[in-house]
């Protein structure tokens, strides 16, 4: 039976997919216990070369995305290429790949051709915006998407540019739709003995990440703006300035508004009846914001944090990654563990953010070398060393040179 921390043991994942969406769903399943073959093109993932900065020669986002699997190399485009991905789909569980509808059936990795390889296959396609509609067969990136769905539009400050969210947050979220979705198809082949054509899309994740944007406008017709570090159904939510620097302070409903005006010695304000619920503030933002402002302005960042934090406001300085990396509550919760590292003795990544029984699940190999595992999982297959020799010799595979 599987620890209770890795749910996984004994499924296989076959990735065949590159950069950050679908890398990071195969991390997932890696650290919830999944043997996940990662297929790379010949010279490896292109996500190893998006940097600097790099981390022992590859680069970081590279790292964040593809720890506890195992690199194979393999030319998809060759015959001989084929059957060694043949052969390990019907072996594996799950197969997942990211390669556009049309390029998908071309090199026949969709899913009737997978199928086909193996008939209780969970087959998951990760494509930019679907695989139906005008724009199917276009390529995604991160800030594209960001970009087509409007989150750029509603991110940033009134009047400035469009603006990127700081954090890949649409390929990062599509790898998590991707492993939701793939560990509801695995509860259901359990139970039935099927299996199941699975579809992620950057654009579907970028639409959910702005929901209720989204429905703000369906419900009024009015569009929504970039409003800087507030939120426009909630008011005083954002950042405000101290003598030092800012504070994020989120008054959430009526009784911490009341709270808040303690707090900063604002007499009366929270009987105003402009304030007197949610709603009245946020139609008169930008009184409530100013009075707010008005006194936390007077404040150091220190003094207005200890000021709220025993009223039971919630509120968070703002920080900079440098503060996060060395914070005392990431390193006791162990979010950034140190773990070994093939080319650096200080190595440390960022955890998955969950925990079962106390543990966070954990896959138990760092991000791989390039093909480091190819001649491995290929003896796994039945391939012997002179066939493995050959294949590596014509360009078919690659593995890595040990020292």
């Amino acid at each position: 039976m599987p620890s209770v921390s890795a749910p996984l043991a004994g499924i296989r994942v076959c990735d065949v997919t590159q950069n950050l969406a679908g890398p990071f769903c195969g991390q997932i399943l890696a650290d919830l216990g999944a043997d996940v073959v990662k297929i790379e093109p010949p010279g490896g993932d292109l996500g190893r070369a998006w940097g600097p900065p790099f981390w022992g020669g590859d680069s970081t986002l590279f790292l964040a995305a593809n720890r506890g699997k195992r690199s194979i190399v393999l030319d998809l485009k060759a015959d001989e290429g084929m059957d060694v991905l043949r052969a390990l789909v019907q072996r594996s569980d799950v197969f997942v790949h990211a390669s556009r509808p049309a390029a998908a059936e071309r090199l026949g990795i969709d899913y009737p051709s997978v199928r086909s390889w193996k008939e209780d296959i969970i087959h998951l396609s990760i494509s930019a915006y679907g695989r139906d509609g005008p724009m199917k067969d276009q390529p995604g990136y991160d800030p594209l998407m960001q970009a087509y769905a409007g989150i750029m539009s509603v991110t940033g400050q009134p009047g400035g540019p469009p603006t990127r969210v700081g954090g890949s947050v649409v390929d990062f979220g599509t790898g998590m739709w991707s492993a939701i979705a793939i560990l509801a198809a695995l509860r259901h082949r359990d139970a039935t003995g099927e299996g199941a054509a699975l579809e992620t899309s950057l654009m579907d994740t970028s639409l959910a990440w702005v929901s209720y944007h989204t429905m703000g406008y369906l419900a009024t017709g009015k569009e929504p703006g970039p409003m800087g570090s507030a939120l426009g159904s909630i008011a005083p939510y954002r950042a405000f300035a101290t003598t030092d620097g800012h504070v994020m302070i989120a008054a959430g409903n009526d009784a911490i508004f009341r709270r808040l005006c303690d707090a900063l010695g604002l007499d009366g304000v929270a009987d105003d009846p402009r304030f007197s619920s949610n709603a009245d503030r946020v139609q008169n933002r930008d009184v409530v914001d100013a009075v707010v402002e008005a006194a936390t302005a007077a404040l150091s960042t220190t003094d207005l944090l200890e000021r709220l934090s025993t009223a039971s406001v919630p509120a968070s300085a703002i920080r900079g990654i440098a503060e996060v990396a060395d914070d005392e509550q990431v390193a006791v919760v162990e979010m950034l563990p140190a773990h070994p590292h093939h080319r650096s003795d200080a190595y440390r990544d960022v955890a998955l953010p969950l925990r079962v029984d106390g543990a966070r699940p954990r896959g138990g190999t760092p991000p791989p070398l390039v093909g480091e595992h190819t001649e491995d999982v290929l003896a796994e297959l039945g391939y012997s060393a002179k066939t493995v020799a050959e294949l590596m010799a014509r360009g078919i595979v690659e593995g890595y040179e040990k020292s």
